[in-house]
């Protein structure tokens, strides 16, 4: 593999879900495309960390042990099936808990100054349409907002 700009690729959109859990598709894909080496360097700090974590704690399984399984092979829905063996059952209420604060992070929050200050650095501090870390994925991706 070249380590030129246009090899490396992102995951897919922080917006995809899985059985109603979202983001844990585009989790999932950052294990594959890392353990790949095409994942997009601007990516490997957070690897297990942040949405990366919530979404395992969500799950109630380790980061490193459903990577396992993921590297292993494990489709998607696989991977899903195995974590919710491994896991925790969660209730429909604590699944909206979840998606609400994954989507509606960095707005008006704890990480609203972060969020700004990364808006900045991007070049994008005159876009009044990303409130949050999602939107803010989404654009720097080059991806376009949901509806």
């Amino acid at each position: 593999m070249s380590d030129s700009p246009d090899s490396f690729q992102y995951p897919r959109s922080a917006y995809d879900e899985l059985d109603g859990i979202i983001y844990l598709p585009r989790m999932l894909d950052k294990m594959r495309l890392m353990h790949a080496g095409t994942l997009h360097p601007d990516l490997h700090a957070n690897l297990g960390l942040a949405m990366d974590l919530w979404t395992c704690q969500f799950l109630g399984v380790d980061y490193h042990e459903l990577k396992t399984q993921v590297l292993a092979g494990a489709s998607d829905e696989d991977a899903l099936v195995w974590a919710r063996k491994h896991g925790v059952t969660r209730a429909d209420f604590e699944l909206t808990w979840f998606t609400s604060h994954i989507k509606k992070f960095g707005f008006k929050d704890q990480m609203s100054g972060r969020l700004q200050e990364r808006l900045r650095e991007s070049g994008f501090e005159d876009r009044s349409d990303i409130q949050t870390f999602m939107d803010y994925i989404e654009v720097d991706e080059g991806r376009d907002l949901p509806n």
